[in-house]
């Protein structure tokens, strides 16, 4: 059962961040084994999506509920697919410097004991990698270098 959190300052304002991670349906353009997104529905406060997965020849489909609280929170649960659940949490607080100290935590389990033990083995790098790609499309979408932004954490 991988959980992680961590807090993070960054250069953009908590809209800018906000904005970022409720555009579910651009995750394929830039998470890592991300390979498609479907949106069922999507409202101001919520969307509910399908994503696929793929690692090499290895895809797997599940669907999450995205309850949004502009601009301070996202929660991410899980709705079915092959884990057992999925809670995961975003929250952003305006700094004093117009950045956002951000708040993130991840907690998940899989029904199957062969990809939970390889999640769990995997599970730091993949965490990097994917919120390393977050910071890398705010940088992207946002036009501040991924250079200012470690810096400025």
């Amino acid at each position: 059962m991988p959980r992680h959190s961590e807090t993070k300052h960054l250069p953009y304002t908590p809209e800018q961040l906000f904005d970022l991670v409720a555009d579910v349906a651009r995750y394929d353009e830039f998470l890592p084994w991300v390979v498609a997104v479907r949106v069922r529905s999507s409202s101001e406060t919520e969307t509910v999506a399908d994503l696929v997965v793929g690692f090499n020849a290895f895809k797997e489909r599940f669907t999450s509920r995205v309850h949004k609280e502009r601009p301070t929170r996202i929660c991410v649960d899980y709705v079915e697919g092959p884990l057992k659940y999925l809670h995961n949490e975003w929250k952003f607080d305006r700094a004093a410097d117009d950045g956002t100290n951000l708040f993130f935590s991840v907690d998940f389990a899989f029904k199957s004991r062969l990809f939970e033990t390889l999640a769990g083995s995997m599970f730091d790098r993949a965490l990097r990698r994917m919120t390393s790609a977050f910071e890398q499309r705010a940088a992207a979408l946002y036009g501040i270098s991924k250079s200012s932004a470690q810096s400025a954490a």
